[in-house]
């Protein structure tokens, strides 16, 4: 069921918000944003099936086609950009353009805020460079990344995407900062640690719920367990590029639910 989830999920956010007027459309990573583009490319042969009548699964929104000739798509990531290659879609570079009509991406887990972990695979600092510049970012993801609160569910840790050379200083750093679980990200087929897209490595740290509590540190400072804290914490670190906790940026979700049928919307 959880293919269909992340289908529907996909399907839905692009039948909502992708129309005649969107230009510059981001395109995030992962397995759920297959199905994004799976439904952009869709889009874009209805006049050529003779789909211009086709209705939303899920409401009677009657969809127009997409010009896909009219429409640049930004890569997250190697795999994303593979995805808009392989799909003849226009690829555009992320310095090509100051803005971006909309991004929609995925997520490895989000709150009841909005508020999500991303960094599972590694592309988060692509991945929220395209969303900073983006008038909408939207996530969309199966019912399992859905959460109360960040760290509920995703217990693997918050993906820092650090460099090679200060890795050892973050590690020793985030014990610091009260970090209850941490570890450099090894590689599955190859020896060592993962390389990001720019060269780096990630390191993995886990902080507990961040539900906003109290909690002291190694150093007897007293922090507070929010998604806005954690990531100033962790941001002002030496050797820290970015931080896969993204506060704040998302307008919308889209949860495929475990029926492989409906979806569920988390909005602001």
């Amino acid at each position: 069921m959880s293919t269909n989830s992340k289908r529907q999920a996909a399907y839905e956010a692009v039948d909502k918000h992708l129309n005649s007027d969107t230009r510059i459309i981001g395109i995030g990573s992962g397995s759920t944003v297959v199905f994004v583009v799976e439904r952009i490319v869709q889009r874009g042969n209805f006049k050529k099936n003779d789909n211009s009548g086709e209705k939303n699964e899920n409401s009677d929104q009657k969809l127009e086609e997409l010009d896909l000739n009219q429409c640049v798509f930004i890569p997250t990531s190697f795999q994303s950009r593979l995805l808009i290659i392989n799909n003849g879609l226009n690829l555009g570079e992320i310095d090509q353009y100051h803005e971006i009509d909309i991004t929609i991406d995925g997520a490895d887990e989000v709150d009841e805020n909005l508020n999500a972990i991303k960094g599972g695979g590694a592309c988060h600092l692509r991945e929220k460079v395209v969303a900073e510049i983006s008038k909408k970012f939207i996530i969309v993801a199966d019912y399992t990344k859905r959460s109360t609160v960040l760290g509920e569910k995703w217990i693997k840790g918050i993906p820092i995407e650090v460099i090679p050379f200060c890795y050892t200083l973050v590690l020793n750093s985030l014990k610091l900062l009260g970090c209850q679980n941490f570890n450099l990200r090894m590689a599955k087929n190859k020896a060592g640690p993962i390389i990001t897209d720019n060269g780096n490595f990630v390191v993995d740290a886990y902080f507990g719920k961040l539900d906003g509590q109290q909690f002291l540190g190694d150093d007897n400072l007293t922090f507070i367990n929010s998604p806005s804290e954690v990531l100033k914490r962790i941001k002002l670190l030496t050797g820290v590029v970015e931080v896969g906790l993204f506060v704040g940026m998302a307008e919308i979700a889209y949860f495929g639910e475990e029926d492989g049928c409906s979806v569920g919307v988390l909005k602001k």
